[in-house]
């Protein structure tokens, strides 16, 4: 089915049992988004909030909080998606399956952008910033924010639909320096599609105008943040999606999506920056406050009972892991086009996606020689010089010859596979003073980090122990837990500084020399080793997210070889929280409380206590 706008997928979504609706009001001040998370965690329904304190309109989220409701929703497009990737790869399939390529003709002619001169939906009616569902996710959140809005812009001189980029950037509506219904803030950095056309409009004396879409067919937000390749509209591209023409029109030099449930208009500030943040985000921490571009509002219109469309994000996995799993299943196919030699990637969502990347590629090099890492660093070094995969901090490459089955997706399964057979004398690869996510803290600076790739498909090198029998007692070591065969954590003393880190780590090196530790080639030093033992999800987000390579990993045994560094024992990484890092993201207890209220209260909420 292909729905013509939101209102008709909640309608669907409402008559097969997979819509809830929450009649009371509730406060877009963390409540919604306490509300929101707990029903996420339950693999509820969406969530239709039809009261939103403050706002005349209603609210709705968590449309994608279950990859089979995600697949619901793009039932009709997702196999016709996948046709035509797979064309994309290979267009001998073609010749394979005409028959198949001709039914989708239509699907492609549907999908055309069609510009509407008369009954412009989304412009009936208008409204101001401060009537919105100001919904704001988290206690230290520097304002209220929109999550899913489609951020579209055209270079000067271009009204070309294939020039346009439509962009998922998040939006602060109120709080900091914003002047409340005048001004908004703008989260993009100048290598995203829409900065360099900010970058155009540098040059010349024009007005730098956008549009900014929020709800409308689910199409819409997932085609705002598809990993397109270059040349590909994302117009274009959210009508496939859809399976439907997208319309348009153009009102006072703005493109109109007339579909969307509301459609901010605005102009950028060339050479205006204001701070924007923190924010709560899906690394499980608040990106902190840095000056961003600011848009000038212009109007605000909506539709006739118009549903403002969000999400809310957080520690992974959240709603948002839903359109990573569309994004999978649409593009696996070209995995091996984009990537030669790789048969998988895993951007490991529960460690925040960039910091943790596993990739199952091959080795065709050298067949006679022993087996040792030759071609799967190609492979790596072809990963993290491409698009979205390039801001990994942490590659895990292998191949697979001798465990066919070995698959990234089961990832305590690769972890063990790859301990077994890793040499840490010869297998990792740093990049220092490179760039990083900017969503991740874990550099000194901003945006600024190293990398590691750890390249390992060797035959087994040792056998993993669960039995950390006669441990040595030191002092610094609060707590050692065992987090799976062949890992450990080590609960140390809150980290104060380099230095005393460092006289820690030597301290502990000294200590573990006369240790067997050839069971345990990873060791984890951590702040909770009983919040890290708990769950397997738990040791990847704090190892992975609260350490930066160049800095955080030492080794027993540790050798520097004609600038190559490496150890002879165990691995360790310093995963405590540093005090550069961003702070993680909690609940208010009093929110919380209200909301245990209202789930025990509200009959609809019931099931979800």
């Amino acid at each position: 089915m292909s729905y013509k706008n939101l209102n008709s997928c909640l309608s669907d979504l409402e008559k097969t049992g997979q819509l809830l609706r929450i009649p009371v009001e509730v406060d877009p001040d963390q409540e919604i988004a306490e509300i929101h998370r707990r029903i996420y965690q339950k693999k509820g329904p969406a969530i239709l909030f039809e009261k939103v304190k403050s706002s005349p309109f209603k609210a709705v989220s968590n449309l994608y909080g279950t990859n089979e409701r995600s697949e619901y929703i793009f039932r009709d497009s997702l196999s016709k998606m996948e046709h035509l990737i797979r064309l994309k790869v290979d267009p001998s399939e073609l010749l394979k399956s005409p028959i198949k390529t001709l039914r989708v003709l239509p699907f492609l002619v549907n999908a055309l952008p069609k510009r509407i001169i008369f009954n412009k939906r989304v412009l009936q009616f208008e409204t101001k910033i401060s009537q919105l569902p100001l919904i704001k996710s988290w206690p230290e959140d520097g304002g209220a924010f929109i999550t899913l809005p489609q951020v579209i812009s055209f270079p000067p001189n271009s009204k070309s639909l294939k020039e346009a980029n439509v962009g998922m950037y998040r939006i602060q509506l109120t709080g900091n320096q914003y002047h409340l219904d005048q001004e908004v803030g703008l989260h993009y950095q100048l290598h995203r599609g829409i900065g360099i056309h900010h970058k155009a409009f540098n040059q010349t004396d024009k007005e730098f105008k956008i549009s900014v879409g929020i709800g409308g067919p689910p199409a819409y937000s997932l085609g705002s943040i598809f990993p397109l390749p270059e040349g590909l509209s994302e117009i274009l591209f959210s009508g496939l999606l859809g399976n439907r023409r997208y319309p348009y029109t153009w009102q006072d030099g703005y493109f109109i999506p007339v579909e969307v449930d509301f459609c901010i208009t605005g102009i950028v500030e060339k050479d205006l920056l204001k701070p924007e943040g923190p924010f709560g985000d899906h690394l499980g921490y608040y990106s902190l406050t840095h000056d961003f571009p600011v848009m000038k509002i212009h109007k605000v219109f909506h539709k006739k009972d118009p549903i403002w469309h969000f999400t809310v994000v957080g520690r992974p996995p959240q709603e948002d892991s839903g359109f990573g799993h569309l994004i999978h299943e649409m593009v696996k196919e070209l995995t091996t086009n984009e990537f030669p030699g790789v048969k998988e990637i895993h951007a490991v969502d529960v460690a925040g996606v960039h910091p943790l990347l596993l990739a199952i590629g091959s080795e065709r090099y050298m067949p006679f020689r022993e087996k040792s890492p030759e071609e799967i660093l190609t492979q790596a070094n072809h990963i993290l010089g491409k698009g979205q995969t390039s801001l990994a901090k942490y590659l895990i490459i292998t191949s697979n010859e001798d465990a066919p089955n070995l698959t990234t997706k089961n990832i305590p399964e690769f972890f063990n596979y790859i301990l077994k057979r890793v040499d840490w004398t010869n297998d990792l690869h740093f990049y220092t003073k490179t760039t990083i996510d900017t969503l991740d803290y874990s550099g000194e600076k901003w945006n600024s980090g190293s990398k590691l790739v750890i390249a390992a498909n060797r035959k087994i090198q040792r056998s993993l122990s669960s039995e950390f029998i006669g441990f040595p007692t030191i002092s610094s070591i609060e707590k050692v837990k065992l987090i799976s065969p062949g890992i450990l954590a080590l609960e140390m003393p809150k980290y104060q500084n380099a230095s005393q880190a460092k006289t820690e780590i030597i301290e502990l090196k000294e200590r573990l020399k006369n240790y067997d530790t050839s069971g345990f080639p990873l060791i984890v030093i951590v702040d909770d080793a009983e919040f890290v033992s708990i769950d397997f999800n738990n040791f990847l987000w704090v190892t992975f997210t609260r350490s930066n390579p160049s800095h955080d990993i030492f080794g027993l045994g540790e050798f520097i070889e004609n600038k190559h560094w490496g150890c002879r024992g165990a691995l360790i990484i310093d995963a405590r929280k540093k005090p550069h890092h961003a702070p993680e993201l909690v609940a208010d207890k009093e929110v919380e409380s209200k909301v245990d209220h209202l789930f025990h209260s509200v009959e609809s909420l019931k099931p979800y206590a």
